[in-house]
Formats: C-alpha cells, structure tokens, sequence
C-alpha cells in the first residue's frame, strides 16, 4: 500500500485551512493545520512534513520566516506560499530564498492540488544524483554539457564555488544541483539574494544578532551562516555586498565561525558556499569595489554560464519544456508552435534569459485559444524584431545586431531614471520607490548606463 503524503496548512484563515484540510484528506494526504506561525514553528519541529502549505502574512511571522525554519530542519521539504494578488513580488522574492511556487487568493483547492503534486514530483526527483528537475533543463549545447559534467566532479567537495552569467541564466539551478548531488544533500541549502539585502540590516541578516545589540533588536536572531549549518549557502550578486560584509564573510570562511552583533563569542560553523554574480567579479576587483582576497576564495571552481542568445540551438527544447509546464498550470493543451514563430524566438536576443523564455511562453499559452502557438500571441517586442543598438555582452564582447527602436526606448529608460535621482537627490532607494523597481534593478540600470555619481 502506497504511503500517503503528509501536508501542513498554515494560515490564520480557519475556514481556509478548514476548506483545504477537507479537500486535500479526501484526495489521499494527511494533513495538520496551524493557524500562526508559531504554532506551525512547533509543529515542524516534532513531525516530518512532505510539504508545507503556508500563508504570507501571519499574526506573528511571515511567509519568509517560516519558509527558512522548513528549510534549517529539512532542505529538500517543498514550501508553498498562498498569498493575495498585491503581494506576488514578495512570493517572487521567496522563490528566490527556496520556495518552491506561489499561489494567489482567491484560490480553488483544485488549482492548490496540482501545485501540490507538481512540488512532490519535483522532490522525488532530487534524491539521485546531479538532477535539474522539471525546473531546469540542460539543453545539448556542448557547453552545458561541460557544465554538467563539472558539477557532478565538483559536487562531492566542499570547494567553495563561483558562478557567473548573466541574469536569468540559471545560475541558483546550477547552485542547487551541486548541494543536492553532494554529502550536504539532507542538510539545508540557504539561498540569499545580496543585492536585496539593506546595507544597515546585512551583517545581521548574515550573521545574526543577541536582543539589544541595536535599536531594533528585540530578540535574538540566528543569521544565514547559522542556518545553513551543515548543508550550503548561496550567496546570490555577491558583488552588491558593501565592503564591511566582505571583510566579515572572508573571516568567516578563514575562521569557520561566526559571531553575532553584539555577542562576544563565536559560534562554529560548517558551511559549504557558492556564490554567483552576474557580471565579471574581477572587474569590480580592479575596480577596488571587491576584494581581491575574497574573490579568490570564493574563485575555488568557476562556472561561466552562457547567456541564451548563445544556445539558440536549446531555444525549442526549452519553449516545449515551458509549454508543457504551463498546459498544466492553465489546464490548456497546446502542443507546437508554428515556424513563423519558432523564428521569432530563435532569433529575439532574450535580454532576461531562460527566465524571460519561460514567462513568455506562459503569457502565451494562456492566451492561446488553439493547439498552435502563432506569432499574434507574442508580445511586440518579440514580434516586430525591435532588438537594436549595440551592446556588450557578459565577457565585455561587443554584439552590434541592435535597431534604432530599441536604443530610442533605452535613452528614454535612462532619462526617467536620472530624472528620478535628480528628484530623490541621488537617494536611491527613493529613487528605487518612485520608479516601482527594488534597489538591485536600480544598480543594476545605474551600472548600465553608468549614471554612477
């Protein structure tokens, strides 16, 4: 007899939780139900859940929170979070830190059901060796095969690792694949985001602090180096960390401890790192941004993902892998595309990568009224070839296939950011408000048309 799947439901919502209990017992799985996220913290702690169910927003904690107490005691449990339409950015900022998916309220248990299954499937998938998952697909170019083949050598050691490629490229899949194909596997895998890290609140957040270390500080606090004990922790733009972090960091890798604000003992720790950026580390390295000492230990195995205009052969592998997922999201049945189509993505230069590939193809799947994907569906900048300008790719290559349309929409992006500046007096986190983006796009777009003041 098959062993049912165990489920906890968070939410403070009894009669959600009460509606989701019902629907999920009666399709075969145990379920618990925890309606704050401190009874849920308890709950975790004396059972092993295959999936946690979890609400955004909770009297007491949030989604982030309860997803990491999941994490600390079990890297491989899936943790989906419910939350309303408004809050999606943060969910996207989640699925960043190691949740699994996000669905939006007003939800139908059927929609949950099949997030549900797809997030188990997807677990069993990650206790062999090095797998992507239906998540990630490698594609036949050659150099992803070298990659591949890298990751299972490298996997087995606790070498400190740095991946570089572009945004979007697939660089946290790359991270994972190496924890879950190592000894660490069954410990937590922390994946943290530097560049959305506060630069007043980081060496907390990294390091954790005692209750009363600074205005603020109410309790005490574990940070990620402490959460990732045992298992791995992916430090995501590693270069958007100030040079106070750096020193730190490098400290703890030397030392194999860790000491939190305010505290004057040092903890030991046990952390395998890998660390990804999104652009030429050593630039900023000459530049004096990044410190040398710590680029080459974090530098033990390089990996140079390739951006995905440089795969177009992988370009269909990846769009019917994307339409497959999304048929099952949207409950739609489309099975190709049609050559005029095929066309237009093979040769769209894909500025965000695979992970503008993949949200492409679920806008067009679910608009598509027909088994056959035409180019009507595509958004306008794919369908009118508007792909100008010259620009320069990862490795500081120029790639001159840009038209007059785009460098027309990119002059008038960098006016509405220095115009921003110029009205938050160079603040840029207000600046970040005022242009609806978080911070990291803002450096990003700083650095790109380089408004650095």
């Amino acid at each position: 007899m098959q062993q049912k799947n165990s489920v906890l439901i968070v939410d403070d919502d009894a009669y959600i939780c009460s509606i989701l209990k019902k629907y999920l017992e009666q399709h075969g799985f145990i379920t618990e139900t925890a309606f704050s996220g401190s009874t849920a913290k308890t709950i975790i702690e004396k059972n092993d859940f295959d999936l946690v169910l979890c609400d955004f927003r909770l009297p007491d904690y949030d989604g982030l929170n309860i997803l990491r107490h999941v994490k600390t005691k079990n890297s491989a449990t899936p943790v989906i979070i419910m939350t309303a339409y408004a809050e999606i950015k943060k969910a996207v900022e989640l699925i960043k830190s190691g949740a699994f998916d996000y669905i939006t309220k007003p939800m139908q248990p059927e929609e949950v059901l099949t997030i549900i299954n797809r997030a188990l499937e997807s677990k069993n998938e990650k206790i062999t060796k090095v797998s992507f998952g239906k998540d990630f697909i490698t594609g036949t170019t050659p150099r992803l095969q070298e990659i591949m083949q890298h990751v299972e050598v490298v996997a087995p050691t606790d070498i400190t690792v740095m991946i570089e490629g572009e945004t979007g490229s697939g660089k946290e899949y790359i991270a994972r694949a190496i924890h879950y194909a190592s000894k660490r596997s069954h410990k937590p895998f922390i994946a943290i985001d530097c560049g959305a890290i506060p630069r007043e609140l980081a060496n907390s957040e990294l390091f954790g602090h005692v209750k009363g270390a600074f205005t603020g500080a109410v309790n005490d606090k574990t940070g990620y180096f402490q959460e990732a004990n045992g298992g791995t922790l992916f430090l995501d733009e590693v270069g958007n960390l100030p040079h106070e972090n750096q020193v730190k960091i490098l400290r703890a890798l030397q030392e194999k401890a860790v000491s939190r604000i305010g505290d004057n003992k040092s903890v030991k720790v046990d952390v395998r790192l890998i660390a990804a950026a999104n652009e030429n580390l050593m630039n900023k390295v000459k530049g004096g941004e990044f410190r040398e000492d710590l680029y080459h230990r974090l530098n033990g195995f390089r990996i140079l993902l390739p951006p995905l205009r440089h795969r177009k052969e992988d370009i269909m592998e990846f769009v019917y892998h994307f339409i497959r997922q999304a048929n099952r999201d949207f409950n739609k049945n489309v099975k190709k595309v049609d050559e005029p189509t095929r066309q237009l993505l093979e040769n769209y230069y894909w500025h965000g990568n695979i992970r503008e590939l993949q949200n492409v193809i679920k806008r067009v799947v679910l608009l598509s009224r027909d088994e056959v994907i035409t180019s009507e569906l595509l958004p306008d900048e794919i369908r009118l070839n508007s792909d100008g300008g010259s620009r320069t790719d990862f490795n500081g290559v120029i790639e001159n296939d840009v038209t007059d349309l785009k460098s027309a929409t990119l002059i008038t992006e960098k006016e509405v950011i220095q115009n921003a500046l110029a009205k938050t007096n160079n603040n840029k986190s207000k600046a970040a408000r005022l242009l609806n983006i978080d911070r990291k796009t803002l450096y990003n777009k700083i650095k790109l048309y380089d408004l650095e003041i």
